[in-house]
């Protein structure tokens, strides 16, 4: 979003419009499945949900100004971006994820909040994007993330 809260990144929503049998190859072609919900990797059914996952995703992205898996980390544990600013954010490391950047604290934890809520495995624990945005303006507040689940990559 930029100042006038418009869109730069607008692919958001696009997953609905596919049928089933467009969802393989889809996905074959996605060159990056860190941003796929859980739901699209285990064959289940996938709703508007997944798409919020996506952003979180996205939203982590920026914040850390890396992928959302990098094999070329300092510890294993950093491979995964959602998990390990998870782990940063439970431990009240939250410095880690933007390094020497001169950030305001409190505007950085609301942000993560928001990622990890939206990269929750469940679905059914994602907020949904009106709540989403109402958190981002400030007039909503922003509960606490639950665990996320282990990271593993699959096919």
């Amino acid at each position: 979003m930029d100042d006038s809260w418009i869109a730069k990144i607008s692919d958001f929503g696009l997953s609905k419009l596919l049928y089933p049998d467009e969802i393989r190859t889809s996905m074959a072609l996605s060159q990056s499945r860190g941003h796929l919900a859980p739901e699209w990797q285990n064959n289940a059914s996938v709703s508007v949900k997944a798409d919020i996952y996506s952003f979180g995703v996205v939203l982590l992205e920026i914040i850390c100004c890396r992928s959302s898996v990098e094999a070329d980390v300092s510890a294993p544990d950093e491979m995964n971006l959602s998990s390990w600013a998870y782990q940063c954010f439970v431990a009240g490391q939250l410095d880690k994820l933007v390094e020497d950047e001169d950030v305001e604290f409190e505007s950085l934890e609301r942000m993560v909040k928001i990622g990890l809520l939206c990269v929750q495995h469940d679905p059914a624990v994602r907020p949904l994007i009106k709540n989403v945005i109402l958190m981002l303006e400030g007039t909503k507040d922003i509960p606490t993330p639950p665990s996320i689940a282990p990271f593993c990559i699959s096919g």
